[in-house]
């Protein structure tokens, strides 16, 4: 079975087509917190460069990735971080 990290990236990358991704598990930070299971895979950082992103909001931005993930929310994703950026804002980020 695939992980989670790389059912994420498969399908933020159907998705989005970034011109950068990268999934990272952070679930061992959180060990204990709420939402944290000892098995893992539920808080993730997420880097999103993507052309799609052009003229939304932050908010519009989050909200279509979690629309995106929605399927991944309902079986044990319990939270994101999340950066979201066009290809300028991340050039410009350094």
């Amino acid at each position: 079975m695939q992980s989670r990290s790389h059912r994420m990236e498969d399908l933020l990358t159907r998705t989005f087509a970034p011109a950068l991704l990268r999934v990272a598990d952070e679930s061992a930070r959180h060990a204990g917190h709420g939402g944290a299971r000892p098995e893992g895979e539920t808080h993730y950082a997420v880097l999103l460069v993507s052309e799609a992103f052009r003229g939304q909001s932050r908010v519009a931005r989050s909200r279509a990735v979690h629309d995106a993930l929605a399927a991944e929310f309902d079986n044990g994703l319990h939270a994101l971080s999340l950066t979201l950026r066009t290809p300028e804002e991340h050039a410009a980020a350094g």
